[in-house]
């Protein structure tokens, strides 16, 4: 009998994946990681660590399977949480969720799973995995697609996909929700957890604040008539120049006037509505650049601001990763399309991906809204993730 060892997080998705391992005649052992001691940044009535961890035992009892609880919080904190800080710091925008994945549920909590003598380790995601005619393995999106979760796997190895399990990956979650309430399990009915893996909810400001100094910086709005935007970065057009276009425009302090203050510009990201405080414009505002070092933060105007998009973007090297094993960091100069997503939940987008005297660029079919350094821009053909990496610019 094959032993698995499954992340129960507390909530519904991985309840029903311990229940359909242990239904598949698996040997199910239950760990709850622990990723975080200090409560003070948790919003106590949104899903806190420790009433999941209460849930998550109340599931194992429920299923009769075994449950550990294992502490990774310092690893977390070294890991995720300063890799966090620091790129707040620069005036980029992390997704921890991502390095979460890679750096804890894929390496230290699957090395203690194998400690175990675990054969595989399972969570809740929504995604699939497809065993390949040569033995290798492909991440597909999962069936339910409001829910697909494989972007958030999208920097794991081979290696660390051959070791997985998604056995929620092949339903919808409203057939998730009914095999719960069938079993009569705690997590039937409870809400979607959000915020930080195995944390729950953060406000991050207050979060970002326990590190990052506040100061004080002008909000300096950009009129879209700004020569459109430098006739919309000098008319990017020209793929003979990569670096050009997909370099982001650079404002500066002259291109616009102050309208408000912030507290500091490294707690900002491209594309942010909420908590710019910009009142009294007749459209609502955009963060459309982030200068840390001069504390800036530049905003325009409406959704359609022509600073809000851009056609291209740069992959960061050295954040590369591939899942199919015909690509690889030696691969030679390449152009080819897939489907892209810069963000979870994003739809697809149609673009080509350029590989050109060792370095990535994405260049779309339609021009993108809030292209983020710092995030994870990630490739698939049709449903099969094929890599990943780093939005550098």
């Amino acid at each position: 009998m094959k032993r698995v060892v499954i992340g129960l997080s507390g909530g519904v998705d991985s309840s029903v994946a311990a229940y359909l391992l242990k239904e598949q005649g698996y040997e199910v052992i239950a760990m709850f990681m622990r990723n975080w001691h200090d409560e003070s940044v948790t919003i106590s009535n949104e899903c806190p660590w420790i009433d999941d961890s209460n849930d998550a035992l109340l599931v194992a009892q429920d299923l009769g399977i075994p449950f550990q609880v294992i502490d990774l919080s310092e690893a977390y904190k070294n890991r995720i949480v300063d890799y966090m800080f620091n790129e707040y710091e620069r005036g980029r925008t992390p997704n921890p969720d991502v390095l979460c994945n890679r750096e804890i549920k894929f390496d230290l909590f699957l090395k203690a799973a194998l400690e175990l003598g675990a054969d595989y380790v399972a969570t809740g995601h929504y995604c699939r995995k497809k065993t390949n005619e040569n033995g290798s393995y492909s991440l597909l999106a999962g069936v339910d697609k409001t829910k697909d979760q494989s972007y958030f796997l999208c920097q794991i190895s081979q290696e660390q996909l051959s070791k997985a399990l998604f056995p929620v990956g092949e339903l919808k979650k409203s057939e998730v929700r009914e095999i719960a309430k069938k079993m009569n399990l705690v997590t039937a009915e409870k809400k979607d957890s959000q915020g930080l893996c195995f944390i729950g909810k953060v406000s991050l400001p207050i979060f970002l604040q326990q590190k990052l100094k506040q100061k004080k910086g002008d909000i300096i709005e950009i009129p879209e008539s700004l020569s459109d935007i430098q006739s919309y970065h000098q008319n990017k057009s020209n793929l003979n120049n990569l670096e050009a276009l997909s370099s982001p425009f650079r404002f500066k302090r002259g291109d616009g006037s102050v309208v408000a203050h912030h507290q500091g510009a490294h707690f900002y990201t491209i594309g942010q509505r909420k908590g710019l405080h910009v009142g009294g414009r007749p459209k609502a505002s955009f963060a459309i650049g982030i200068d840390v070092e001069n504390n800036i933060v530049f905003t325009g105007q409406g959704e359609k601001h022509l600073g809000l998009y851009r056609k291209a973007l740069k992959i960061e090297k050295g954040t590369i990763n591939y899942l199919d094993d015909s690509f690889n960091d030696s691969v030679k100069d390449f152009e080819r399309k897939f489907l892209v997503r810069i963000r979870y939940r994003q739809k697809l987008q149609e673009a080509t991906l350029i590989c050109k005297d060792g370095n990535h660029y994405i260049v779309f079919e339609e021009n993108q809204r809030g292209i983020t350094s710092g995030q994870f821009a990630a490739w698939y053909s049709d449903e099969v993730l094929i890599g990943s990496g780093v939005i550098e610019s």
